[in-house]
């Protein structure tokens, strides 16, 4: 089977750090698949990355998908920027910044580039709340998971 595979993920929080939730959307030609998690407290920064890293885990587990080319779409410029520019310097000092301080989310960060190392993935930037429509319905996913969480008491 041939075609891109798409990703669109977001995550967001009430207060910074707070209760947040992540969410993914996976589509290809063949599915559409969706998820969404929360944690009661958490970080912004940290559910954007969540939401790419639950992403391929999805993917992964989809074996009629593998080797195919991956475009993840994000409104995250820490995620898209963090995962083609800053963390080859990070990895090659250490998982320290240039000023020599630990990486904030390091952990995450080693998830996700052992995620995404062997796939064909081009990253894209999105502009959040500017009606693109799988960005919003990622956006509205997060939000009712937040609200499901709190709702709950997870």
């Amino acid at each position: 089977m041939s075609g891109t595979i798409e990703i669109w993920a977001d995550g967001g929080c009430q207060g910074n750090p707070g209760p947040g939730a992540w969410a993914f959307v996976i589509r290809s030609t063949s599915a559409q698949v969706g998820r969404s998690g929360f944690s009661r407290a958490t970080t912004n920064n940290r559910m954007e990355l969540t939401a790419v890293i639950e992403a391929l885990k999805e993917l992964a587990s989809h074996d009629d998908l593998h080797g195919r080319p991956v475009t993840v779409s994000t409104d995250s410029q820490y995620v898209q920027k963090g995962i083609t520019e800053w963390i080859l310097v990070w990895e090659r000092n250490g998982w320290k910044t240039r000023a020599k301080k630990p990486v904030k989310n390091a952990d995450l960060w080693e998830t996700l580039s052992r995620a995404s190392r062997a796939l064909p993935i081009r990253w894209v930037w999105v502009m959040g709340h500017a009606g693109e429509r799988m960005n919003e319905e990622c956006h509205r996913m997060v939000e009712e998971a937040v609200a499901q969480g709190l709702k709950q008491g997870a």
